[in-house]
């Protein structure tokens, strides 16, 4: 990545911060007071008073804003889904960063694209603040160093087809909004996006803002809570219709998935017998000629060809099953 000026990224996008010093002289950390996800839920000001089924009860209520919030903004996630789109079936890859909550949900979308879809290894990329350690221990320091993303990012050599999506409940986080400038920096053509949770306003090297008002927290400031869960069904959402879009699924079936365990195994076998109609035996059967490969197998059995017919139809048609099975489809269905 090309290191460009010196001057550093904008670490906040919020309001302007005044130079305070404390009795040492040293500078205040910016007052973030204005962000909603820091503020006083008034609902919850008795927390240390409630019964177990009290909290159980209040922290259901509060849950059950984060839809009403995710409703708000589908035209935004919608948005940004639609630019990232013809970049991945280009070949790009998506990119998260965060810090804390915000970075280790990305990591976790990350690794579970791989085994439901199939996509090729690093095509889904989560970059956390801290490195992995920071998965399973806190690393808060990290996340205010708006370079920090910096070598990571200079690692995968981005590209234009590339889009790097921050995320930050606060949508104040330096290491989040520092990796999405260094980005742009490096590749203007790239997509940059970040999801937030508090209204920010919008620095000039973020192309898309995805903005997720859950409101105040039960707990103060604990954005693992509502935050955290309407990131992760923001996650869920990218990931899953670019990769229905890009042909990673048949109906509503994960015909991707190749059998590799003994559920996996199980899964492929009743995704087989779903689509072609034969029994759980057989659907096994044809799997095992298919290598494990489901959308192979049911090419084979619909076609009524070789594995190796199956494998060059599907090449042909970009892994679409749909397209492999068109002329089928349309005998079957007059369409």
């Amino acid at each position: 990545m090309k290191k460009g000026s010196n001057s550093s990224p904008p670490s906040n996008p919020g309001p302007p911060q005044t130079n305070d010093a404390d009795s040492g002289g040293k500078s205040l950390p910016p007052d973030r007071s204005f962000l909603l996800t820091e503020q006083r839920n008034p609902r919850t000001m008795d927390l240390h008073r409630l019964s177990v089924a009290e909290c159980v009860r209040l922290i259901g209520e509060e849950d059950r804003s984060v839809p009403v919030a995710l409703e708000r903004a589908q035209a935004q996630i919608t948005a940004f889904i639609e630019a990232a789109e013809p970049r991945f079936r280009a070949g790009g890859r998506v990119i998260y960063v965060g810090a804390g909550t915000s970075g280790r949900l990305g990591v976790l979308d990350a690794s579970e694209s791989p085994p439901t879809f199939q996509v090729e290894p690093g095509r889904i990329v989560g970059i956390i603040a801290g490195g992995d350690a920071a998965l399973r221990q806190s690393s808060e320091g990290r996340e205010d160093d708006p370079h920090g993303a910096r070598p990571e990012l200079d690692a995968l050599n981005l590209t234009d087809n590339d889009t790097v999506l921050g995320i930050a409940a606060s949508g104040t986080t330096p290491y989040v909004t520092g990796a999405l400038a260094c980005a742009k920096e490096c590749r203007p053509g790239l997509l940059t996006g970040m999801l937030v949770c508090s209204r920010v306003p919008q620095p000039p090297y973020i192309d898309r803002l995805i903005v997720i008002e859950t409101g105040p927290e039960v707990l103060t400031g604990s954005t693992r809570m509502k935050a955290g869960t309407a990131i992760k069904l923001v996650l869920n959402t990218i990931t899953t219709t670019l990769m229905i879009r890009s042909g990673r699924v048949y109906q509503n079936l994960m015909v991707d998935l190749r059998a590799t365990n003994a559920k996996l195994r199980d899964r492929a076998a009743r995704i087989v017998a779903t689509i072609t109609g034969l029994d759980r035996e057989k659907s096994f059967e044809l799997i095992e000629r298919a290598a494990g490969a489901v959308k192979t197998a049911v090419v084979m059995h619909q076609l009524r060809i070789s594995r190796q017919e199956a494998e060059r139809r599907l090449d042909e048609c970009d892994g679409r099953l749909d397209l492999a099975l068109e002329d089928t489809n349309r005998a079957r269905y007059g369409r």
